[in-house]
């Protein structure tokens, strides 16, 4: 999966169908019924459990996105993480919430683990693996037209998403450098990097001075330059590692 749907909008309501789905399944089948669970605690065992994948998945989706914004891209490793993260957080919720007044388990934490979380997790993981792939189509197409606006009413650029090669501060201007018609051109916006970045997230930062679309990053010069589309760009030590765990 090289993709995330970032929309805490869409994945609260997968966490709303995970919820509803384990109090069925926690209501209705009774997956660990002993014969000595009466109706009310049946209730309150199939209620919890539902409020708190929802509130888990919530925390998840709001983390993953926080991840996703700051290192703009997503891999199976993130995928496979973020998963396991929300299982975690939800294993320690709901003990938490069995050994609780309200419910007053008997069951030590392993066997709780392995009588009732392993069959809870058999039951959810595709339900969540599913609706998170499922998301996935839900992102909407991006326009490839970027549009930079500066103070300045005269300051505005339209150019291509494929054809923008980097950015660089110019004091209290952004100069922007894109390709037309084969050549590296530029043009100075009133603006500033941080603005620039926080609209264009797809940008990497390589030094305080500079942005860089990934997709014209051709080699390295050296260890402290790199080479872009028709232009070459220092790289700092303090946004390096930035750079090198986008390029892997």
């Amino acid at each position: 999966m090289k993709e995330l749907n970032p929309s805490i909008k869409h994945h609260l309501v997968v966490g709303l169908l995970i919820s509803l789905w384990i109090f069925a399944f926690a209501f209705i089948i009774k997956p660990f019924d002993d014969g000595t669970l009466d109706f009310r605690s049946w209730f309150f065992i199939s209620f919890g459990f539902s409020v708190l994948a929802f509130l888990c998945y919530s925390v998840l989706a709001i983390l993953q996105k926080s991840i996703y914004k700051k290192i703009s891209k997503w891999n199976l490793s993130l995928e496979i993480g973020s998963i396991i993260f929300f299982f975690l957080i939800y294993l320690l919720g709901i003990y938490a919430f069995y050994k609780s007044p309200i419910l007053k388990g008997g069951y030590s934490f392993n066997e709780f683990f392995t009588i009732i979380f392993i069959k809870v997790t058999l039951v959810i993981a595709p339900v969540v693996i599913l609706a998170r792939r499922y998301l996935i189509k839900l992102i909407p197409i991006k326009d490839d037209v970027l549009t930079f606006t500066g103070e300045n009413k005269l300051d505005i650029l339209k150019i291509n998403k494929s054809d923008l090669v980097c950015i660089s501060n110019a004091q209290n201007y952004v100069e922007i450098f894109y390709i037309e018609n084969g050549k590296l051109h530029s043009k100075l916006i009133r603006s500033s990097l941080k603005k620039i970045l926080d609209d264009f997230t797809f940008l990497i930062q390589i030094h305080r001075s500079h942005l860089i679309n990934p997709t014209h990053f051709k080699s390295w010069r050296n260890s402290n330059t790199v080479i872009l589309t028709q232009i070459e760009l220092p790289v700092s030590k303090n946004y390096k590692e930035n750079l090198e765990s986008y390029l892997l």
